[in-house]
C-alpha cells in the first residue's frame, strides 16, 4: 500500500509529520537510492527501501488480528505484578507482539481481539463508535422483569449512570437465570457490576460478540486469524479504509493452551449473533449450553 512520504516517516517515528515534510524539502530523505525532494511523493513503506541522513529505516511489521477465545484464570495484559497467567501465555505460534483490545477480567472468559495494529485499536475502542459487546451471564437467582427493564433503561452505579443496554432471561437453571446482555460501553467489570446492582451478583460470564466478529465454536484457549470478511468490517466499524489493512495470508491456526501440542483448528463456523427483540426482557427463552 502507498502512503505519502512524510506519513511513512512519521509512522516510523523519524520525526514528527511536520518535522518529515522538513528532512524531504531539505534533501535528507532518499528512496531507492534517489532523493526525494518533493512532497506528497508515495511510497510503499513495505517494499521501498527509505533512507533519513543516510540511515535506512526498517520496514514497518507485518499486522496481524487473530480472535481468542480467553478462558477464565487468566488476566488480559502482557504481565501480571502478582505472577497470574496472561493470555499472552496462551499465543504460541505468532512471531509478532500483540496486545487485547479492550479487557476481559481474570473470572471472565470469551472473544478477545488481540493484534498489534495500533490504529485499529485505538479507533476500535474509542466510545464514538458505539461498538456493542454481547455477553452471556449466569446470575444468582432469577431477576424479576423490572429488574431486568432497569438495566434497559441505565442504572446508577458508582461511577455514574450505565447506557441503556439490551437484556434478554434465555434460561432458567437451578435457580440461576442466563441472561444475554449487550453494551456498547467499555466500563471495568461493567457487567458484573450492572447485577450486583440489582441483587442478582454474576457466576460465570463469558462475551460471545463484539461488533461484527462472534466467538463461534472455538474452544477455551484456541485463537484463529480473522477472515477477510471479518476484518473488512471491523475496519469499517472503527472508520478505517479498508484497503489499508493486510488481510494476512496464510496464517495457520493454532490451539493456544499453554503446554499442549500445536494443533490445527479450524476456523470457526460463521453464525448469527444473539438476537434482541423488543420487549422480551424477562422471558424465558430456549435453554443454552453455558451453564
Amino acid at each position: 500500500m502507498e502512503e505519502r512520504l512524510q506519513k511513512v516517516l512519521a509512522k516510523a517515528g523519524m520525526a514528527s509529520r511536520r518535522h518529515s515534510e522538513e528532512l524531504i524539502l531539505n534533501g535528507k530523505v532518499k528512496v531507492n537510492g534517489k532523493v526525494i525532494t518533493e512532497l506528497g511523493t508515495k511510497v510503499n513503506a513495505a517494499k521501498d527501501v527509505i533512507e533519513v541522513s543516510g540511515k535506512v529505516i526498517p520496514p514497518p511489521e507485518r499486522k496481524v488480528y487473530y480472535l481468542l477465545n480467553k478462558p477464565r484464570g487468566y488476566v488480559t495484559t502482557l504481565k501480571d505484578e502478582r505472577g497470574r497467567k496472561t493470555v499472552m501465555d496462551l499465543l504460541e505460534g505468532i512471531p509478532q507482539r500483540v496486545y487485547p483490545v479492550g479487557r476481559l477480567d481474570y473470572d471472565s472468559e470469551g472473544l478477545l481481539l488481540l493484534t498489534n495494529d495500533g490504529e485499529l485499536t485505538q479507533a476500535f475502542t474509542h466510545p464514538k463508535h458505539r461498538v456493542k459487546k454481547t455477553y452471556m451471564a449466569r446470575v444468582e437467582g432469577i431477576p424479576e422483569p423490572e429488574k431486568l427493564e432497569s438495566l434497559t433503561k441505565g442504572i446508577q452505579l458508582e461511577d455514574g449512570l450505565t447506557a441503556p443496554a439490551e437484556v434478554r432471561l434465555t434460561n432458567i437453571l437451578d435457580n440461576r437465570a442466563l441472561l444475554e446482555i449487550r453494551i456498547h460501553e467499555g466500563r471495568n467489570r461493567q457487567v458484573r457490576r450492572m447485577c450486583e446492582q440489582i441483587g442478582h451478583p454474576v457466576v460465570r460470564l463469558r462475551r460471545v460478540q463484539m461488533g461484527p466478529l462472534v466467538l463461534g465454536d472455538l474452544k477455551p484457549g484456541q485463537y484463529r486469524p480473522l477472515t477477510h470478511n471479518e476484518l473488512r468490517e471491523v475496519m469499517a466499524l472503527a472508520g478505517i479504509k479498508a484497503e489499508s489493512a493486510p488481510l494476512g495470508k496464510g496464517i495457520r491456526t493454532f490451539t493456544g493452551v499453554s503446554g499442549d501440542r500445536r494443533k490445527k483448528a479450524g476456523a470457526a463456523k460463521s453464525t448469527r449473533g444473539p438476537r434482541f427483540d423488543k420487549g422480551t426482557a424477562g422471558k424465558t427463552g430456549p435453554r443454552q449450553r453455558f451453564k
